[in-house]
């Protein structure tokens, strides 16, 4: 995999401080504003990156870039991804994968059209925790309650209420709290349990905005809540309850660190097995193999997974009467 990178913010550092040490990856460029030259030039310097760009059309036209990650805020996902897969790139996008379902559909298209590797970069559905959990799902026994909460103050909250609209809390770039950071909890739901029948989103808004809120996804049998908030901090984690026992995790779910599974009056045993201390490895080592074997067919199981969660997504929104802008601006 040649990447060209797309981005220069906190998400693109997490990726530079470990993407290196994955075998067949190397990055071939990166790109930016002119503005960001300084920072572009000391990332090119530590990371020994062969190209910067300020133009995204000049690093779609670089022929040694074979891969494009999409590093960027929420609403430039769509477009960004459209020309990379018309310029005949291979696109790893951050997630939200898009603003809305249509725009999600349109990109899923041009890549099984022109069979191209389209994947999310949803750190928890490739993490080994994760996968090791939803073995133990079984032993569960019936389900009955999930509950996912990822709380976090976010440090662009106090100048929203100061007056000032960052794009974390503007409803034409698609921020908010079901975007941004509920979404690892629907990934998670989707990624162990499937679309659900129902889906309520009850949102905490502000000037047009959802700062928080709690999605309930009714699976018939048993019920689950998503909560998300960016307006305040809670003690974040994941509890799977069934009538034979209850799974625990610690934490937010865009990393599975450990997690406690625990049977009738049976001690709880823990289990951790990461393959690297970086949630965003695993994702990114599945991702160069995937691109090195052409294995279209894992990424047709991925975008169908991706899929699901933005039907969710739409049905949040419908349900709480949010209007987002489209990706299709400001590129």
């Amino acid at each position: 995999m040649k990447l060209g990178i797309a981005g220069a913010g906190n998400i693109v550092l997490d990726l530079l401080s470990f993407v290196q040490e994955i075998p067949g990856i190397a990055i071939q460029a990166i790109c930016s504003k002119p503005e960001h030259q300084e920072k572009l030039l000391l990332l090119q310097k530590k990371h020994r990156i062969p190209q910067i760009y300020h133009s995204y059309d000049a690093m779609l036209a670089d022929t040694d870039v074979d891969t494009v990650y999409i590093g960027l805020p929420n609403h430039l996902h769509f477009t960004y991804a459209r020309e990379a897969l018309l310029r005949g790139k291979h696109v790893i996008c951050e997630k939200p994968f898009t603003s809305n379902l249509e725009e999600f559909l349109e990109l899923q298209r041009l890549a099984l059209q022109n069979r191209l590797v389209l994947a999310e970069a949803i750190s928890n559905q490739y993490l080994n925790n994760y996968l090791l959990l939803k073995e133990h799902l079984p032993k569960l026994g019936p389900l009955k309650i999930v509950e996912c909460n990822y709380s976090q103050y976010s440090s662009r909250y106090d100048a929203f209420l100061a007056g000032e609209v960052l794009p974390a809390f503007n409803p034409e770039l698609a921020g908010g709290a079901l975007m941004d950071i509920n979404i690892y909890n629907i990934h998670f739901a989707v990624g162990c349990f499937g679309s659900p029948e129902k889906v309520l989103y009850h949102a905490n808004m502000d000037r047009g905005i959802d700062t928080s809120g709690i999605l309930l996804l009714d699976y018939g049998e048993f019920k689950c809540v998503c909560i998300g908030a960016k307006d305040s901090t809670g003690q974040n984690g994941v509890n799977i309850q069934g009538t034979r026992g209850y799974i625990h995790m610690s934490g937010p779910a865009n990393g599975i660190d450990s997690f406690e599974y625990v049977q009738g009056k049976q001690p709880p045993v823990k289990i951790d097995r990461k393959n690297h201390p970086h949630r965003m490895y695993d994702e990114f080592k599945a991702f160069e193999r995937i691109i090195r074997e052409g294995d279209l067919n894992t990424v047709n199981k991925m975008l169908e997974h991706s899929g699901k969660v933005m039907q969710v997504v739409e049905q949040a929104k419908q349900s709480a009467g949010l209007v987002f802008g489209s990706g299709r601006r400001g590129a």
